[in-house]
């Protein structure tokens, strides 16, 4: 994030014509946009597609739609501008991969398969890794096991940890995108945490982190 006005006072200066808090709402959170392409894109297609130039075809489509949004504010900003961009993700990999067609009025990250990459960098986020010469072996097979407890949770649960660690995302943003309120987010957190830990149990055999 950019040091001056925070996105709730850009929206305010927007409304009332100011053009350069126009420009840099549109700029403010290409990183943002940028993580979670990334880590939603299918690495087939990303050998075809860079996730910039999602990232910049979904700020085109906020600049169109700015006035609109400006009117009628459905959503806080930046999952207003997120779901700009996952509606473009979701038809790329519908256009190249053929993935099954659905509503993107509500989201369900799990309808698009988490990278190998993006179940590893959420392993990393959830779990203790070790340090030592057999760290290589231990990441390998904690891939594995990751990625099949975390296909095994529900989908609620699975959207959650992606939101709030891959994506980085307050509860209040999370919320917004997921169109519950922040008590509830903070309670499927809770639940599929407890949920994978129990799945990874059952793997491992052994007590985790």
């Amino acid at each position: 994030m950019t040091a001056g006005p925070d996105t709730d006072q850009l929206v305010e200066m927007a409304c009332k014509g100011d053009e350069q808090a126009r420009q840099q709402l549109l700029t403010r959170h290409r990183r943002r946009l940028h993580r979670m392409v990334a880590a939603h894109m299918d690495r087939r297609l990303a050998a075809r597609v860079d996730p910039s130039d999602v990232v910049q075809e979904a700020l085109a489509d906020a600049a169109r739609k700015l006035d609109g949004y400006l009117q009628k504010r459905p959503l806080p900003f930046y999952p207003w501008l997120r779901r700009l961009a996952w509606e473009r993700l979701v038809k790329l990999h519908h256009r190249h991969l053929r993935t099954h067609r659905r509503s993107v009025e509500r989201e369900e990250p799990g309808v698009l398969a988490l990278p190998d990459e993006s179940a590893v960098e959420l392993a990393n986020c959830l779990m203790d890794i070790r340090s030592g010469p057999g760290e290589r072996l231990l990441r390998e097979e904690l891939r594995s096991r990751v990625r099949a407890a975390l296909d095994r949770l529900p989908a609620n649960d699975r959207e959650v940890l992606v939101l709030r660690y891959l994506e980085q995302l307050r509860n209040d943003d999370i919320a917004a995108i997921l169109g519950i309120t922040v008590g509830a987010v903070k309670v499927r957190h809770v639940r599929a945490l407890g949920r994978l830990r129990d799945l990874l149990h059952q793997e491992f055999g052994e007590s985790q982190p």
